[in-house]
């Protein structure tokens, strides 16, 4: 298929399948991830990086939901998490966990342990600090830990704040100032065994040439270090590459990775990227059912089933959703601010839309693949949608909608005493 939504008799379809269809059959709101783009997006970065010179690490954060794990295992990817659960969900659907890489700037004791006794490919050391802990844990289990050191390149990825992360005011990674010094306690400690280095500047970038001068940073530092006798067998440049629609996004991985392999030409060292957003973005939809139409004079409102607690990237960083109506009507196209039922003026998925749309519409938000579900919140004690994923235009439940025993079964009454 060419184009993941396609109209038939007027009414939209993702990957094949009606989503009105869907609505009925599962409720709204509720999330919807088609397996062959997740698929195709992942082989879209396998082509140029499938030599074994390179190892593609999914981002788990992204989504982490163990379906979606379970599809990508399968066809050989590898993992990056941060932190225990992700750790836990990868190896219980079925990751490999010799392509595992562990980061995170706060890992724990527990994490550390849970790592090694996983045996992982390596973990991505944040601090001095970090790095003395792992060879402690380390040389009580008489074992040696493989480390590759996150170092920040200082480098603008020219993306929101809150998700830029290789600025040196950012709390991510080794100053390069430092990161020498590191490199040669790591050398010195007799339970560790340095793999390579990382970095990751950022996510929803969609210029390449942050990308580009980043791994020149790195590659200059790694030829540096060879004059210490510290040899590097890998170059991990993280992840971060933006969203786009399916047919350039396709495009935008295929040319980030020819870019990357290109520039690396030569080198002995083994490329690893860490993509999240870029395979399972463009995957996924949150289907959504309008509750009332109203207007205050200033503006229409179009007050929808799905909130700030079921998908916050609007409300947090301003992310700027396309959302496309599921079936027709007779209503007369107006400017509507597309807002949930929560209780803050904050709770808003997309402003200033031109639509046509009637009470008991379905809404559908677009690219919610990834950094959705697993942002989500309970708050105003709101259930979290289900999660459907569609296989071959067939549906599969891969999350049961919340119940309200679900938001309390970890709750207690106090017994009072009179």
């Amino acid at each position: 298929m060419s184009n993941i939504f396609e109209i038939k008799d007027k009414e939209l379809f993702f990957d094949g399948v009606e989503l009105s269809t869907v609505a009925k059959k599962f409720g709204t709101p509720c999330y919807i991830y088609s397996k062959n783009l997740i698929e195709k997006n992942f082989n879209g970065y396998r082509e140029h990086l499938s030599s074994e010179n390179n190892f593609i690490c999914y981002a788990v954060k992204a989504n982490p939901n163990v379906a979606i794990l379970q599809i990508l295992a399968k066809i050989g990817s590898g993992f990056d998490v941060t932190s225990q659960g992700e750790l836990n969900r990868v190896l219980y659907a079925g990751g490999d966990p010799k392509k595992i890489i562990f980061s995170g700037v706060g890992k724990s004791e527990s994490d550390i342990k849970k790592g090694l006794e996983a045996k992982i490919k390596c973990f991505n050391v944040e601090s001095k600090y970090e790095l003395l802990l792992i060879n402690r844990i380390a040389k009580t289990n008489d074992i040696k830990a493989s480390i590759s050191i996150r170092v920040n390149p200082n480098v603008d990825a020219n993306t929101h704040p809150y998700i830029a992360t290789g600025l040196k005011n950012d709390k991510f990674g080794v100053d390069m100032r430092e990161a020498h010094d590191i490199f040669k306690l790591a050398s010195e400690l007799s339970n560790i065994e340095i793999m390579g280095i990382a970095c990751h500047i950022g996510s929803q970038i969609y210029d390449i040439a942050p990308f580009r001068e980043s791994l020149q940073i790195l590659m200059h530092f790694v030829d540096k270090l060879k004059l210490d006798n510290i040899h590097l067998s890998h170059i991990d440049i993280g992840g971060g590459l933006g969203t786009l629609k399916e047919d350039t996004n396709q495009t935008n991985i295929k040319e980030f990775s020819k870019t990357i392999m290109n520039d690396c030409s030569g080198r002995t060292e083994k490329i690893i990227i860490e993509p999240g957003r870029s395979i399972v973005g463009n995957a996924g939809v949150l289907l959504m059912k309008t509750e009332y139409v109203k207007t205050n004079g200033e503006k229409n409102f179009a007050i929808v089933d799905a909130g700030m607690n079921d998908y916050i990237r609007p409300a947090l960083y301003q992310a700027e959703m396309e959302i496309k109506s599921v079936s027709p009507n007779s209503a007369q196209s107006k400017i509507y601010d597309i807002v949930g039922p929560v209780c803050e003026s904050g709770d808003f998925l997309g402003k200033d839309r031109e639509l046509s749309i009637e009470t008991g519409d379905l809404l559908c938000l677009c690219d919610a693949g990834a950094y959705g579900f697993t942002m989500s919140s309970n708050y105003n004690s709101r259930c979290r949608p289900t999660e459907i994923l569609i296989i071959d235009e067939s549906l599969h439940v891969i999350r049961e909608r919340e119940t309200f025993e679900d938001l309390i079964k970890n709750e207690k009454l106090i017994e009072y005493i009179n």
